[in-house]
């Protein structure tokens, strides 16, 4: 990997296209280097992975209301390589901008799939949808799709190694705009000038402001990334049509990095892989195991633990308090550090209540087990034992593990923290988790057959049975699937909720 110095420019300072992070974002995404068989059995993975959270969110509001936005355009042009794109649970082809869309809620909406976190957060599974649709689009085969998934994880990752958009409450979607115009370019074999004004376009419109994950979380959380997707698609196809972009985007006078992020003084050090360098960077991501944000991922394992070994700590009056020390953006973001009432109320909103970790631990606690639907239900939100006790979780935040999140070395890397436990007789009960139990140091890494069980899990009550494994055998095969194949990636359910009235 060779990192480069990335800073604002005067106007007058004549920065060389050669020199701008999209140019050299789109170096990397024409890259012919082969994608590694780890990488690629990695990618498979994933792909499962997405079709399963997807697969269990098609009937929420958020994803019924996408699909029929996505359904009122259907692709009508017959000619060759534009055959339009799927869309989860239904048949037919459909434009494959809003196929990203409609497919990018229902993998986002229920907090379920991969993660990287450094100096900023994402979801790099995010980079699928609009991928895979275009593919389907254009006619592309297996290998074709992977190549170009392969570049959308590395540039994502490689953005959020080192580029903090939450510290500036900008939304993390900001890194998907260009990560996913890369991944399409490499996709359909582009030249680097169509890449580079895509990845210009994706990123100007794709910056928001982080209000959509703060106080009363709204359904926006799951359309979020969606839009990044849909928007990539679009630049794309504008650049393709001979368009140009605002540049240079992030370096500009008035650019990204001079008003948005650190200012005109500002610089980062940004990874990427050298020109023959294996595009590795989805090695380094990790899935979860429960619906839930992932800094939630490893207490709700250890509360698992705790319930099962302590059954008393279920019971508010045997607990005075319980402190969770823990990491900057645990505390910040989804604990009570935030400030937000939000979330100790047991009326908040599922996707509030996906961000408060003082609820995911008690519930956890309690429960001995997280399940993506159950756990969130307002009956289960509002039992009055749980309330009580939830009211006595607190986070704080600790230096040590707050260097541990942000460590490059793999082997120290952390997402948990340690819990100091308060009873009621006066005694305390101490314990701490890293990882979580599923992350690839974790006590139960995940492999293939963890990916494919979750998918079969979550899929059992939506797809018929031949529906599953029709999916499961298309997709272990991805690295070598006709285009025919790829377009019939894809998943079909019956008897789906119509959405609700709209515009179009």
């Amino acid at each position: 990997m060779k990192r480069h110095t990335v800073r604002t420019h005067r106007s007058d300072e004549g920065l060389e296209r050669s020199d701008e992070l999209a140019w050299k974002i789109a170096q990397v995404a024409v890259d012919p280097v082969e994608v590694e068989p780890a990488v690629a059995d990695m990618i498979v993975n994933r792909v499962i992975d997405n079709a399963a959270v997807a697969a269990a969110s098609l009937s929420r509001g958020p994803v019924v209301a996408a699909r029929g936005q996505a359904l009122a355009r259907p692709q009508a042009d017959a000619r060759p390589g534009h055959g339009g794109a799927r869309v989860f649970g239904v048949e037919g082809a459909h434009q494959p901008e809003w196929a990203a869309w409609a497919n990018g809620v229902a993998v986002r909406e229920l907090d379920y799939h991969d993660t990287f976190l450094a100096a900023e957060y994402s979801h790099p599974g995010d980079n699928i949808p609009p991928i895979l649709a275009v593919a389907q689009h254009a006619g592309a085969d297996g290998a074709a799709l992977v190549r170009g998934i392969a570049t959308g994880y590395e540039i994502q990752i490689d953005l959020v190694r080192a580029i903090s958009l939450h510290k500036h409450k900008i939304d993390h979607v900001a890194h998907l705009g260009p990560s996913a115009a890369a991944g399409i370019g490499t996709l359909l074999g582009l030249a680097p000038e169509v890449i580079y004004q895509a990845i210009g376009q994706a990123l100007h419109t794709t910056t928001a402001t982080r209000q959509s994950r703060k106080g009363q979380i709204s359904t926006w959380k799951a359309h979020a990334p969606a839009f990044a997707g849909k928007m990539a698609v679009e630049a794309i196809d504008r650049a393709m049509r001979g368009q140009t972009s605002p540049a240079p985007i992030w370096e500009g006078e008035d650019g990204v990095i001079a008003w948005l992020l650190d200012g005109p003084q500002a610089s980062y050090e940004v990874p990427l892989p050298e020109w023959g360098e294996p595009k590795r960077g989805i090695l380094d991501s990790y899935t979860k195991e429960h619906s839930a944000e992932y800094q939630a991922q490893a207490w709700i394992d250890l509360a698992r633990k705790l319930g099962t070994e302590h059954p008393e700590l279920r019971n508010p009056d045997a607990v005075a308090a319980i402190v969770l020390h823990t990491s900057h953006h645990t505390h910040y973001v989804i604990g009570s550090g935030s400030g937000d009432p939000q979330k100790y109320d047991p009326t908040a909103s599922r996707e509030t209540l996906d961000h408060s970790i003082p609820y995911i631990f008690t519930v956890a606690l309690q429960d001995g087990a997280w399940d993506h639907v159950g756990s969130y239900a307002p009956e289960r939100a509002g039992r009055p034992d749980t309330v009580s006790l939830w009211h006595k979780v607190t986070t704080a935040e600790d230096a040590e593990w707050t260097r541990r999140y942000h460590s490059d070395d793999p082997a120290e890397k952390a997402f948990g923290g340690r819990v100091e436990i308060e009873l009621s007789d006066g005694s305390r009960i101490v314990d701490e988790i890293a990882v979580a139990d599923a992350h690839p140091l974790g006590a139960r890494p995940f492999a293939r057959a963890d990916y494919v069980a979750k998918f079969r899990t979550l899929a059992e009550d939506v797809l018929v049975a031949s529906e599953i494994e029709r999916f499961l055998d298309l997709a272990e095969r991805l690295p070598e699937l006709t285009p025919a194949e790829v377009s019939q990636l894809n998943i079909v359910a019956a008897g789906l909720p119509l959405a609700p009235e709209g515009l179009f």
